[in-house]
């Protein structure tokens, strides 16, 4: 095998011409320096649209790449970097067959950079790679740009899930859009607003917004409005977790209200059982620990409001678990246990859920729920938390899109 065919392998570049490899030292540190140049085929072509254009001058002289290490030295790529006219992008660098437009360091460098973020701390990312990790950020949001524009992430949608998420302090959100059918993450942006979910259905288009069949969301009224407006034929269903949380919310109501009566009153000794039960009232029968079975158990006995709300939620949550024709037949039921209940958090609450009924219903026919919008929404969190929060939504918008929707590349010389 010729040196230079060698060369181009351990570098990872194709239609490249191999003209040197140097050593060199740089403050005690070693650099591989390979000087290189485009085969005929790749010279004198715009790096934003790729069509041969006519030379312009030499531009800023010689520059180098980036590359990945040779065993334990830093490698770089070195190259003229002349300027072309483009007739429809103007005076621009011309297009290397090694590295996207604008970028410092190779094709390979950056999938590489990129493969690890998503599934490493940008930390370890950018002491593995010898870089500064807002250069790691600055690669994502390149390598996720360039491979969505070689796909529609929107095309094909039938059902979807809105939900938002807050991703920094100070009521910071971004909207984010699942698809149902592949688990994928295919919209985000800032913000949580009609507006905000009025450019999703601007991108997404009046045909195929049209095609939705069915959309998840919970009790947001500005996703229901606007989900109504822009995608009338689509069954909108509401999230059964959020439904379930409302009757939790509802039973932490009672227990308070309930505690702070009997201290009123001077009956602390009772208040006093009721300290540290919450738990054992919010928590699944089945995930009960046995201390926690004992102290439902006396909450059976001596505080029957707050069992009765017990009850109410557990009901509630057979509602979801029975679906169909029976699932609504028990709601039905609820609303009305719920209503003469004699518990005000219940009383309002059963006047909510009359509200949502048809969704309810609608839910319960379908069988779908907002869990994958959950999941992208956890995955999210654990993103910020491992780098430690983003300075800016594109940033952890970018990552996501790069773990979540499908647009991490492989890393180079593994089949895609």
């Amino acid at each position: 095998m010729r040196t230079a065919r060698v060369w181009r392998r351990l570098l990872g570049v194709e239609h490249t011409v191999i003209e040197a490899v140097e050593l060199e030292d740089d403050d005690d540190e070693e650099l591989l320096v390979a000087r290189v140049r485009p085969t005929r085929s790749r010279r004198g072509r715009c790096s934003r649209c790729d069509r041969r254009c006519r030379g312009y001058d030499r531009g800023g002289g010689r520059r180098r790449w980036r590359t990945l290490d040779v065993g334990t030295v830093k490698a770089y790529l070195e190259a003229d970097a002349p300027r072309v006219v483009c007739g429809e992008h103007g005076v621009v660098v011309a297009a290397v067959p090694w590295a996207r437009p604008g970028a410092r360091c190779t094709a390979s460098f950056e999938d590489t950079c990129a493969w690890l973020a998503a599934h490493t701390a940008g930390s370890v990312v950018a002491e593995l790679q010898r870089v500064t990790w807002r250069t790691v950020t600055a690669i994502v949001t390149r390598v996720v740009a360039e491979r969505s524009a070689g796909c529609d992430r929107l095309d094909g949608l039938a059902r979807i899930g809105i939900d938002e998420i807050a991703h920094r302090k100070g009521h910071r959100y971004l909207t984010v859009v699942v698809d149902h059918d592949t688990g994928r993450l295919v919209w985000a942006a800032p913000g949580r607003d009609a507006a905000t979910l009025g450019r999703f259905f601007d991108a997404l288009g009046e045909r195929r917004s049209a095609a939705l069949t069915h959309v998840s969301a919970d009790g947001a009224e500005w996703i229901h409005t606007v989900v109504a407006d822009r995608a009338a034929g689509a069954v909108l269903c509401l999230d059964p977790f959020h439904v379930v949380a409302w009757a939790t919310k509802a039973l932490d109501a009672v227990r308070r209200d309930v505690w702070n009566e009997l201290r009123r009153t001077g009956r602390t000794a009772q208040a006093a059982t009721l300290k540290g039960s919450r738990w054992a009232l919010v928590k699944n029968p089945e995930d009960l620990t046995g201390a926690q079975r004992t102290t439902l158990a006396g909450i059976a006995v001596t505080n029957k409001a707050i069992y009765r709300a017990y009850l109410l939620k557990e009901q509630l949550r057979a509602v979801f678990a029975a679906k169909g024709k029976h699932g609504r037949v028990l709601l039905a039921g609820w609303l009305a246990w719920a209503k003469r209940s004699r518990l005000p958090a219940f009383v309002k609450l059963a006047k909510t859920i009359e509200r949502y009924r048809q969704l309810i219903w609608n839910t319960l026919t379908h069988e779908l729920s907002n869990a994958r919008s959950e999941a992208t929404n956890t995955h999210l969190r654990v993103l910020t938390r491992r780098a430690y929060g983003f300075h800016t939504p594109d940033a952890l918008i970018a990552m996501a899109m790069l773990t979540r929707g499908g647009l991490c590349p492989p890393l180079p010389g593994r089949a895609e």
